[in-house]
């Protein structure tokens, strides 16, 4: 164990290893486990800050640092240096899929997650997994393992939306199987949030996700549209009060709530000006999560 970086003080750092994967890993606080999973060019300090409100909001984060330098600032040259990293990275390969290398080390640290918070001494709760932009469908093909209750996908850039790409997720057809069953079973929620007018995330993705999960996905669509003063703002405007990302975010807070496990259905409330939720929010009851079965 080293001392982590600056930007992270206060979190303990460790190296987690998988199927001849290893990455950094910085985890505080308390409660039940949700893997906080960076986006383009890295753990920067914006991914940092959020995963300081979790840890307030009573959750044990994990923040894995899959490339760039943790704690770094994101600057261009960093974007182009990690976009060149994760092309050539045998670990990412296939920007036309989740890349399984990454996915599934990601599945072993949420299994891990979930051991640390007693889950494989009793049934312990479950645990919660966000990606952002990039690594938000990695979100989506973490929660294949078991342990996971609760996916949020914030932007989910890939597969690249390209000719078919648009609609896809990026997975198998037996591994979309496999989610449905679970959302069914209201043993996994599934949560989106995407800009309207983003090219990176495009709504044919979003109509895939309502049509294969139906009520076990929510999305919640802010409006970016040219001359919208609450489209895609500078990070200063994000602090303003009454912004709608700042709006979101309980949502995408509350999404990953990992001890809550099965949603439970509200009466629909009047969406906050410049937010479109195709759903109500979450509720959620308290329940624990059964052992996976072997193998």
């Amino acid at each position: 164990m080293t001392q982590p970086p600056t930007a992270l003080a206060g979190f303990v750092e460790s190296t987690f290893n998988h199927d001849g994967y290893s990455h950094q890993v910085f985890t505080a606080g308390s409660g039940p486990a949700v893997v906080l999973i960076h986006e383009i060019p890295g753990l920067h300090p914006g991914v940092i800050d959020l995963a300081r409100r979790l840890v307030q909001r009573g959750f044990r984060v994990y923040l894995p640092s899959l490339f760039g330098t943790a704690g770094a600032e994101a600057t261009p040259g960093a974007m182009v240096r990690a976009i060149g990293r994760v092309c050539v990275s045998r670990e990412f390969r296939g920007l036309t899929r989740q890349p399984p290398g990454a996915t599934g080390w990601l599945r072993a640290l949420a299994r891990q997650a979930w051991a640390d918070g007693g889950g494989a001494a009793a049934d312990g709760p479950g645990v919660g997994v966000i990606g952002m932009c990039l690594t938000g469908g990695f979100a989506l093909a973490t929660a294949l393992e078991p342990t996971v209750l609760a996916a949020v996908m914030s932007q989910p850039a890939l597969p690249l939306p390209l000719g078919a790409g648009r609609a896809s997720l990026g997975l198998e057809p037996r591994e979309i199987g496999s989610l449905r069953e679970r959302t069914a079973a209201d043993d996994l929620r599934i949560l989106g949030l995407r800009f309207t007018n983003d090219r990176g995330c495009p709504p044919e993705r979003f109509s895939t996700l309502r049509q294969q999960f139906r009520d076990g996905f929510e999305s919640i669509e802010i409006d970016s549209s040219p001359g919208n003063a609450a489209g895609i703002p500078g990070v200063g405007a994000l602090r303003a009060h009454g912004q709608p990302r700042r709006r979101a975010r309980p949502s995408h807070q509350a999404g990953a709530r990992p001890h809550a496990g099965v949603p439970r259905r509200t009466p629909a409330r009047a969406p906050t000006a410049g937010v479109s939720r195709v759903r109500s929010p979450w509720r959620v009851t308290p329940v624990r999560h059964r052992r996976p079965s072997a193998g």
